[in-house]
């Protein structure tokens, strides 16, 4: 059996390492357990061990998983439910309903479902918005690969957020990106980096906006994610060991 409180702990020892190393605050960071397809009883675990971040990558199972736990810990359990993974068109209204923070906001159409769903429910939705960074096809997000340099790409990024930014129920509070898998550390550096100034540029170009949050960084890749300026890092497996 994995132990997982002891896990938990070496995991936020080598989180305040490397923040202090950054000369940033520890408490900066925010540690999202990642419990896609671990029960129930593992989450109740892990929230004795401290835990109150918890991700999912697939709305069902953060819609399956939140009652269960209500009921056993009651509604006021201090936990923030984040859904982390990329969303259907039919599967908004059930994040509207479940989610307290959506990372995945890849695509203008599922803003507007969103926005809409969260309108009749009257829930607001803290929302990173997905970019592509690292310009691999296999991975969602508003296209960014070359942002710095392509004037077309900005002006389709400021357009999408100009419109996404009047949405009803949506609050944007940064970006969220993926750095390529089995690359150097190079290279994950300067994806998590450019993630980082395009944050900053669009701030500028949205002065009204939030763009201060960084969601970066998995197991493998979290202490470049730190030192890069994420704010919150998605990390299962460093946790509760391989899936089942």
């Amino acid at each position: 059996m994995t132990n997982i409180a002891e896990n938990y702990a070496q995991l936020q020892e080598r989180i305040e390492t490397v923040a202090a190393q950054a000369q940033r605050p520890s408490t900066a960071i925010t540690l999202v357990a990642v419990t896609k397809t671990w029960p129930v009883e593992t989450l109740l675990e892990a929230y004795s061990a401290g835990m109150r971040h918890f991700g999912e990558n697939r709305i069902h199972e953060l819609a399956e998983k939140r009652p269960i736990i209500e009921n056993q810990l009651g509604p006021d359990n201090g936990i923030t439910w984040h859904q982390i993974g990329t969303l259907q068109s039919r599967q908004t209204n059930i994040a509207a309903d479940y989610a307290d923070i959506f990372h995945a906001l890849d695509r203008l159409k599922i803003a507007r479902r969103l926005s809409n769903q969260l309108g009749e429910n009257g829930r607001p939705l803290p929302t990173f918005l997905e970019i592509n960074v690292s310009g691999e096809g296999t991975k969602s997000g508003f296209e960014a690969s070359n942002w710095e340099n392509d004037a077309t790409q900005r002006a389709e990024l400021r357009k999408a957020i100009t419109e996404i930014a009047g949405m009803p129920g949506l609050k944007i509070c940064g970006l969220m990106t993926m750095a390529p898998w089995d690359v150097p550390d190079n290279i994950i550096r300067s994806v998590f980096r450019r993630t980082r100034q395009l944050a900053q540029w669009l701030q500028a170009e949205f002065p009204g906006k939030d763009f201060s949050q960084l969601s970066m960084g998995m197991t493998d890749d979290f202490e470049i994610a730190i030192e890069e300026g994420a704010t919150h890092i998605r990390v299962g497996r460093a946790i509760f060991g391989s899936r089942q």
